[in-house]
């Protein structure tokens, strides 16, 4: 299914549900496990930690000034002030910066705008403008940096609804994004299904042990579980749940 931008869209409320509830370290564990070992937005910060983010992507690649062709990507409804402009519930933008940490790439008015078209959160491999009035407006935000320059001084808007690479993350429109506190990692659409199941089931596994750990039990044979606990933690999670 995709949405009216012609985005796939594959969450469910059943995902994301769990979604908002699972650390995106035991995501990108996941993830890892099916052999791609590059999904966390590297050396990015929340600006609100304590909000958590799920959406899919929506994305937004700059390129490096040349000062010849500078007016023809930036003058008019360029790809920036298009993406944010066409901003849905449950998107969230990813911008594409080249990990420049000297130039903005949205400030304030602009967030404001994706935020009240129902954007989920934004991630940028560069510097956000205007941070403590971004901050104030109270959604996830991941970046890596803060600056006072407006684009032009570094980006010019490329392209938009493509895919990017952020962060040292390669990301395509509709994939799944997912922030907490420690940072943000990227679902490849077609695996969130079974991502999401395993990614349940491993940190039921490990509340078990931290739990049993916390007791005064000896992580061996609980972290990870190993076949002689396994009974113990099947009666553990049929007691939690009431069975």
């Amino acid at each position: 299914m995709a949405d009216e931008n012609g985005i796939r869209d594959v969450l469910t409320p059943e995902i994301e549900a769990a979604l908002m509830e699972v650390a995106t370290a035991t995501l990108t564990h996941q993830l890892q496990k099916r052999g791609i070992r590059t999904t966390f937005f590297a050396g990015l910060k929340p600006l609100n930690p304590g909000k958590r983010m799920v959406g899919r992507a929506r994305t937004l690649r700059y390129v490096a000034v040349r000062e010849d062709v500078q007016k023809d990507y930036s003058a008019g409804m360029n790809a920036q002030r298009s993406i944010v402009n066409s901003m849905t519930p449950g998107d969230v933008l990813v911008i594409e910066a080249r990990g420049v940490p000297d130039a903005a790439t949205i400030g304030d008015i602009y967030a404001t705008r994706a935020f009240h078209l129902g954007c989920r959160g934004i991630v940028t491999d560069g510097a956000l403008r205007d941070t403590p009035a971004i901050q104030a407006l109270g959604h996830p935000v991941y970046h890596l940096a803060s600056h006072g320059a407006v684009l032009g001084r570094q980006h010019m808007p490329f392209s938009a609804d493509e895919p990017v690479s952020c962060a040292g993350v390669f990301v395509v429109p509709g994939d799944i994004v997912v922030g907490d506190g420690e940072g943000a990692v990227v679902i490849p659409a077609d695996l969130v299904e079974e991502v999401v199941r395993d990614t349940v089931e491993q940190e039921d596994r490990e509340s078990f042990a931290a739990e049993r750990v916390a007791a005064g039990e000896s992580f061996v044979g609980l972290f990870p579980l190993t076949d002689a606990r396994m009974a113990d933690y099947e009666a553990w999670k049929a007691a939690r749940n009431g069975g």
